[in-house]
């Protein structure tokens, strides 16, 4: 009798235990749209999309200074049929003074075929943080001198960043995975609450209204319907950006050169980087 207690008790916990591990995966892998787009628009979509929104939306769809990551928008995300996408296709809203995009209607139902295999693309293929037992030397793989080369030349990162500067002994701040996150992913991503503003080098925003009077300061919230800011007094802005017609804004991020890099690095690189970065004790 102890035995089948003991044995029920196993197997209700093996269960319990998939039944939860499988209620995480759906939680993160969630969108409104049935299944799959097909295959054929999504690789049209990625080529009209590279043309007329990759300047501020990024090739990947992940977002750049001047515009919305789209793998985490929930217009994008809650648009089961695409109608959504399209219309803000259409009209340009919310996409303040930015003009309407001429695509077919055709074009624009590729787009929206790209847009969903990029965000199910990013859900199935991205491992999240790695454990705290992942092993080290699988990191520490990278060559110090090409990773400094890059750093002074190709990356730009010189530009930014000095070694005897900010980035003296950061080496000694920051254990080796740490170390990668932050000159991969730099700082909380913009329009992510008022902390984010607090942050050393905020990123800062100029809105423009109609009228043509301008508010600039620390940008506090960015996504497809608002923008907000503290100015330089600590006075809280913010704006419909789809209610107001010709709103302009025009966002200043420092970590830009972060972001557009993420499009260039090579695994190579992003192990040289790092095992460079390692040398600055």
């Amino acid at each position: 009798m102890n035995f089948r207690r003991t044995l029920v008790i196993w197997l209700i916990a093996i269960f319990s235990a998939a039944l939860l591990a499988g209620q995480a995966q759906i939680a993160r892998w969630w969108w409104a749209w049935p299944g799959p787009p097909d295959a054929q628009s999504a690789a049209r979509g990625k080529a009209v999309f590279a043309k007329a929104c990759a300047s501020c939306h990024a090739g990947n769809v992940a977002g750049t200074s001047k515009g919305a990551n789209l793998m985490r928008s929930t217009l994008v995300r809650h648009d089961a049929d695409g109608s959504a996408v399209k219309s803000v296709i259409e009209t340009s809203k919310p996409h303040g003074g930015a003009k309407p995009i001429q695509m077919s209607a055709g074009d624009a139902n590729d787009v929206v075929a790209y847009i969903e295999w990029a965000v199910q693309n990013y859900d199935r293929t991205s491992a999240g943080a790695p454990p705290p037992t992942y092993p080290l030397s699988k990191l520490l793989v990278g060559n110090a001198e090409a990773g400094k080369t890059f750093f002074n030349g190709a990356g730009g990162c010189a530009k930014c960043h000095s070694p005897t500067g900010d980035l003296a002994h950061v080496a000694t701040k920051y254990e080796p995975r740490a170390l990668q996150g932050r000159f991969l992913y730099p700082g909380p991503p913009r329009g992510m609450g008022r902390g984010a503003a607090a942050m050393k080098n905020p990123t800062t925003v100029t809105v423009t209204e109609p009228s043509g009077k301008t508010v600039s300061g620390t940008l506090v919230h960015l996504d497809d319907f608002i923008v907000a800011l503290n100015d330089s007094d600590g006075e809280f802005h913010s704006w419909r950006r789809d209610a107001i017609p010709g709103l302009k804004v025009e966002v200043h991020d420092p970590r830009a050169g972060h972001e557009k890099l993420l499009e260039q690095y090579t695994n190579a690189d992003m192990h040289n980087v790092l095992a460079y970065l390692e040398t600055l004790k």
